[in-house]
Order: structure tokens, then sequence, then C-alpha cells
């Protein structure tokens, strides 16, 4: 009865509202294409609203530029992407385990999610740039690996830029020539990337072997 009268007092969204959001999420869903494709940078407004399949007049009724609405998109996708990763990693403190599951999920994104993987291939090393992506997450626990002694590596801009260069060249080759990868080279990824950041090689690898969830 209380989820009766929870519904009852709801407010309605009205059909010009689900329109409009509907339209929105075109737009954001064609720019996250266009960028995965490697077209952002030159798709024009027209470009965007062919693809998005709306009206070119729509387009300022939900975003004030270009950039504004691929900065959206941007953002919106490398959410789903640091939610899937939060998934798998709550509960876990170790900075290793941390970072040995936060590679294995993004490795596996070729085949388990595509999309993302796709836009993560068209931004290329761009997206260490966006604010709200995993990046500054990314530097913290890596930080976080030196401060406890788990890393060794001297500097953790530069050893984030090294493992990103390795993710992202897995994504483009998963996209190129999937049936080159697979669990094993993701895996075998993750065990390097650690071994850079100093963890010792045992240790690596038993972290690549624990149990790990991409869903």
């Amino acid at each position: 009865m209380a989820e009766a009268a929870s519904a009852v007092g709801a407010p309605k969204v009205s059909r010009l509202d689900r329109r409009k959001a509907r339209t929105r999420q075109a737009l954001i869903d064609a720019a996250a294409r266009l960028i995965a494709e490697g077209r952002g940078d030159r798709a024009s407004i027209q470009e965007i609203t062919d693809e998005a399949d709306i009206g070119f007049g729509s387009f300022y009724n939900h975003f004030d530029s270009k950039e504004h609405l691929f900065q959206t998109a941007s953002e919106e996708v490398l959410e789903r992407w640091e939610q899937l990763i939060d998934r798998a990693t709550a509960g876990i403190s170790d900075p290793a385990e941390l970072f040995a599951v936060g590679t294995r999920i993004s490795g596996r994104l070729g085949w388990t999610h595509p999309d993302i993987a796709g836009f993560l291939t068209g931004m290329g090393l761009d997206a260490l740039d966006i604010p709200g992506g995993l990046a500054p997450r990314a530097l913290r626990d890596i930080e976080a690996g030196q401060a406890t002694g788990r890393f060794t590596v001297p500097d953790a801009e530069v050893a984030l830029s090294a493992v990103a260069g390795g993710l992202l060249g897995l994504l483009r080759m998963c996209q190129r020539h999937p049936e080159r990868v697979d669990e094993t080279a993701v895996d075998q990824l993750a065990e390097a990337e650690l071994r850079l950041l100093g963890v010792p090689a045992d240790e690596a690898a038993r972290l690549v072997a624990l149990p790990t969830s991409s869903h």
C-alpha cells in the first residue's frame, strides 16, 4: 500500500518531457559513436544530428555547443565505466588488488561493453585529460600504492600514462584482431602493469589469478 501511495504521489512525466529526454539521449549516443569512430573532432552539428536522426534545429534545445555535447557524452560513458569498476572493487582496500581488478575489468570491455571500449580507443590518451574520468582516481590509487609500499614506481603520473597506453593498445588490438585478445591476454597485461608499478612477479601473478567479475 505504501508503494502504491508513493506511486500515486509521484509527479508524472509528460509525453513532451519523455520526447525531449529521448532526443537528448540520441544526441549523446550519436556523439559517443562519432568519438569511437574517430570522427568527433571533425563532425559538424549537422553530421551529429544526422547521426542521431533528429532535426538540426533540435540540437540547441539541449546543448549550447558541440563541445558541450561531447563533454556530456564523455562524462556519461566514463561514468558507466567507473560504475563497472566500482561494483567489481567494492570492499577491496589494497591498492594493488584495486589496480589489478580495474585493469582486468577494463581489458575485457572489448567484448563485455564494446561501446565503452570503442569510445576509449577513439579518445585515446585524451581520456586522461577529462576531469570527471577515471584518470584522477587511477592516479590517486597509484599514489596510495606508493604510500603503502605496494608500488615502488617513482613517478605516479608517468606510471599512469604508461599503464593507460597499455590498456588502450590492448583495446585497439581487440577491435582490429579480436581473435588475438582473450582473457589470458588481458590478465597478462594486468600482470605486466603490476610489475611495472613495482609489484614482485609472484605477487602480481597471485593478484591476477583472483576471481573477478565484469558484470
